[in-house]
């Protein structure tokens, strides 16, 4: 293992580290196969960390080169033409004040794109919280976002996927107290320390930390992360497992995919993380797919997705918020609910919610 020095951290927050390393994308052995590996041994939060220079190796597929660049200039297939705009006003937009939640329940709302408020354990967890109207490289917001700031209860903690500017977000974070704490992937504590945050945990895929009565487990992704142009992979991309620790009764358990593409990693994170029971999955920006395959889910490939990791409900995001990518603006969500149909899965576990729109377990 690359690592590591301890470090004190903050009070609250207790860490694990990681389980026996393995499989594809990482270059280490893993577990037998058919077996889960041993629960992680607890390790400190907060502590500074070393390194590698790159994460490049973690790559399910190899990046674009030039003639792929080129391929996509030549279609000019970078957005919906006018008729895949036009469903832009029938894009479903329904906030509603956030529910209230009595202890032993999970409430998912959806802010838009890949930002969500989870209230899970006691706790309110923003994901990859983007309330800017407009972000680096795409216009403005199709749809505003689905919660007021003003609205949110206090926040406990932020979980961040990757360095992408449509799931790190700079201006919403600044809103925040320098003392809340955030979960990130291995080489972006640098990042968050810069702009005051104190509490700070970094995770490799297959760590976890604890705050409250929340676990964190840092999962793999099939995507990348580059922030300028000198810094592609630097830091590390994944998804994150929120898991009760002190419910009273059955422990709830809920899934943020993060953005990522379809492969074998969905297997391995049910194996390891059995009974979940909610994964919020991607389901926008996948066209053109030669271009988009490796990285981004399709509807259909978020179905999949679902029931690979074992998880009893879904719930759609990334899309209907931000322009990224040429499908038309309301295919992901025709096409989800038909993908969800012919599974055989029963409707009222598919979770296609309006911005703005919660949901209660």
């Amino acid at each position: 293992m690359r690592d590591r020095t301890d470090t004190p951290g903050p009070p609250g927050i207790a860490a694990t580290a990681p389980a026996p390393p393995e499989s594809p994308g990482t270059g280490r052995p893993g577990p037998a196969p058919g077996t889960a590996p041993a629960p992680a041994a607890p390790r400190p939060p907060g502590e500074l960390r070393s390194w590698p220079p790159s994460f490049a190796d973690r790559l399910t597929t190899p990046l674009p080169g030039a003639r792929a660049f080129a391929r996509l200039a030549r279609e000019g297939a970078f957005r919906p033409g006018p008729e895949g705009l036009r469903g832009i006003p029938d894009l479903p937009y329904d906030p509603a004040p956030l529910p209230a939640v009595a202890p032993g329940t999970l409430c998912a709302t959806w802010a838009g794109h890949a930002s969500w408020v989870l209230r899970i354990g006691g706790l309110t967890v923003l994901t990859d919280p983007v309330w800017s109207r407009r972000i680096l490289g795409t216009p403005a917001r199709l749809t505003p976002v689905g919660v007021g700031w003003e609205e949110l209860p206090p926040v406990d903690a932020v979980v961040i996927s990757h360095n992408h500017y449509d799931h790190l977000d700079a201006p919403t974070l600044k809103r925040l107290p320098r003392h809340t704490p955030l979960f990130v992937p291995a080489g972006l504590a640098r990042w968050c320390r810069r702009r005051g945050f104190s509490r700070v945990t970094e995770l490799d895929w297959w760590e976890c930390a604890e705050l409250g009565g929340v676990r964190f487990d840092f999962v793999p992704a099939h995507h990348w992360s580059k922030r300028s142009l000198l810094d592609t992979c630097r830091t590390l991309w994944g998804g994150w497992v929120l898991s009760e620790t002190q419910a009273p009764g059955t422990p709830r358990k809920v899934y943020f995919a993060g953005d990522t593409g379809y492969g074998h990693w969905f297997g391995e994170i049910g194996r390891r993380h059995p009974g979940i029971d909610l994964a919020l999955l991607p389901i926008g920006a996948y066209a053109p797919r030669w271009w988009l395959r490796d990285v981004h889910t399709d509807p259909e490939e978020a179905v999949r997705a679902c029931q690979d990791v074992g998880a009893r409900r879904m719930a759609p995001m990334h899309w209907g918020t931000f322009v990224l990518s040429a499908e038309p603006v309301t295919e992901p969500l025709e096409r989800v609910r038909a993908a969800w149909a012919r599974a055989g899965l029963p409707r009222e576990d598919l979770w296609d919610l309006p911005i703005g729109g919660s949901r209660t377990l």
